[in-house]
């Protein structure tokens, strides 16, 4: 992540967004010292970006594929209107019940509902159309997570994708290792699809934003 930018600028950045606090905070530090890839949460600069876009968008439906521990699913809830909803979808199920935990003890934790299973298995049945698509899950479906997620996505819908610079491993045609491979098979759909507008943002780990064109 840091190896693409000055680790001054990532440092001063982070002095520079409002850091998480209550729950949200103790998610993360729950995460940090409970997990073998505390890497995998979202971190400071992406949650906040989230919750930016779901405020000024209007969002009201966002769908989450790649629950972890929760962290992103409550900061999304948190600034979604009473009547906002959050589907957020994991394929591990220990992962999913201590997410599931952080939810029932959360004051937002009724605006999420939580499905567990393989998100390729369980996105077909679920009704659009979703406002924000955040997707941060297994790097070599991102193609097709893209492909199943268009079709559920309002006229001004957005999709954001996580770790499109994979720590630089995505930019290396070397790496051909199928989460890398995945990565850049998604930014290529994505900037040849006709239907979309989008950018790349060097925030975190790289963010891919998709929205409808016109």
């Amino acid at each position: 992540m840091t190896e693409l930018i000055s680790s001054p600028a990532v440092a001063y950045a982070a002095e520079h967004t409002t850091p998480l606090t209550g729950q949200l905070a103790e998610v993360a530090a729950w995460t940090q010292e409970n997990t073998d890839a505390p890497q995998m949460m979202s971190g400071l600069a992406e949650t906040r970006l989230l919750q930016a876009l779901i405020v000024v968008g209007g969002a009201r439906r966002v769908l989450e594929i790649g629950t972890f521990t929760g962290l992103g699913a409550l900061a999304m809830a948190e600034v979604l209107p009473d009547d906002g909803r959050v589907v957020t979808l994991e394929l591990d199920a220990d992962r999913a019940a201590r997410a599931q935990e952080f939810f029932d003890a959360s004051p937002v934790g009724e605006k999420i509902e939580l499905v567990v299973g393989s998100a390729l298995d369980t996105l077909p049945g679920l009704e659009g159309p979703f406002d924000l698509v955040y997707i941060d899950a297994w790097k070599a479906d991102y193609p097709a997570y893209y492909a199943a997620v268009m079709p559920k996505l309002a006229q001004r819908g957005v999709i954001v994708a996580d770790n499109l610079f994979r720590a630089g491993g995505a930019l290396d045609s070397q790496a051909t290792d199928e989460g890398n491979v995945g990565i850049r098979e998604f930014a290529a759909v994505v900037q040849a699809d006709e239907r979309v507008d989008n950018v790349l943002l060097t925030v975190g780990d790289g963010q891919m934003l998709v929205w409808r064109r016109g």
